[in-house]
């Protein structure tokens, strides 16, 4: 199907008869096309994509709406979501603006405020994706198991599918799930987390407010979400420090910092290949040893 035709069938979906004045190709990541549609009524950010895992989409509006429900941080209005046996859409607000000298300190506050919000286990009321790779969740009363079992388990698996966990780098994870208790906390709260916080998923809009956009939620440990931030870079000093104003991090931190940097540098390893196999095992060797 033509995506001309798509677009139409999206606003129409939700009720927007109106001509569309302009639609056009807008960076939305590698995994969906992205376009920005005017319509007589109003703007709109629309994803779309052809041979869709299941639920896909659903699973992007359900942490979106999770997110805005928590009432600490704006995300884009979930407008519309249609899914097929051949394609899928989601229809979202379109948000823009230009970045402030308050924005950092305004995303430090917010993300903070978040991870104020507690659920009553770790994990997710339905699996749902990071990227294209399904994420396990599920409710568990104890975060090692959760991290071990939802998070690291599943990662290791599905490289190990791809044949990109040789027998070293394996024996090696193998160690390191056996003793996770030795730099994880034993007791901590958990926090609803945006799941997949890299600088690319955060935008800003009117007046510099920034909003957290594609999400992988789940509630976990707070200090989970910080490390990611920390993996890739895209966020300044002062989101940092309004952060910890916040909500300040234990004193081991970093202790644990790359441990939790480990289940995103295996997902990378599953989606891009060996090119991120040498980081999987320098964060190995600084908890396992040789």
């Amino acid at each position: 199907m033509k995506t001309e035709t798509i677009i139409a069938e999206a606003l129409q979906h939700i009720g927007d008869s109106s001509a569309i004045l302009q639609y056009k190709r807008v960076y939305g990541g590698d995994i969906n096309e992205a376009f920005f549609v005017q319509s007589e009524r109003q703007p709109y950010f629309v994803k779309i994509r052809h041979s869709l895992p299941p639920r896909f989409f659903q699973c992007e509006a359900t942490g979106l709406e999770t997110l805005r429900k928590a009432n600490a941080i704006n995300v884009p209005s979930v407008y519309g979501v249609k899914e097929t046996n051949d394609y899928g859409f989601l229809i979202l607000e379109w948000v823009e603006g230009e970045e402030t000298s308050k924005t950092a300190e305004q995303l430090g506050y917010a993300v903070a405020r978040l991870h104020q919000c507690y659920g009553p286990s770790f994990g997710f009321v339905e699996d749902n994706y990071i990227g294209l790779l399904p994420q396990k969740n599920g409710w568990y009363e104890n975060w090692v198991d959760y991290y071990r079992e939802c998070r690291l388990l599943p990662q290791i698996e599905l490289a190990e599918q791809k044949g990109r966990m040789p027998a070293r780098r394996r024996n090696k994870l193998e160690k390191l799930l056996a003793s996770l208790e030795r730099w994880l906390p034993e007791t901590c709260s958990p926090s609803l987390l945006h799941g997949d916080l890299w600088g690319g998923n955060w935008i800003v809009g009117a007046n510099g407010v920034p909003y957290l956009i594609d999400p992988a939620v789940f509630y976990g440990h707070y200090e989970f979400e910080i490390a990611f931030t920390e993996l890739f870079g895209g966020f300044p000093n002062r989101f940092y420090e309004a952060y910890n104003e916040l909500m300040p991090l234990s004193s081991d931190y970093h202790e644990r910092k790359q441990l939790y940097q480990l289940f995103y540098l295996l997902v990378h390893l599953n989606l891009f290949g060996e090119t991120y196999g040498s980081a999987v095992d320098r964060v190995l060797r600084g908890y396992v040893g040789e």
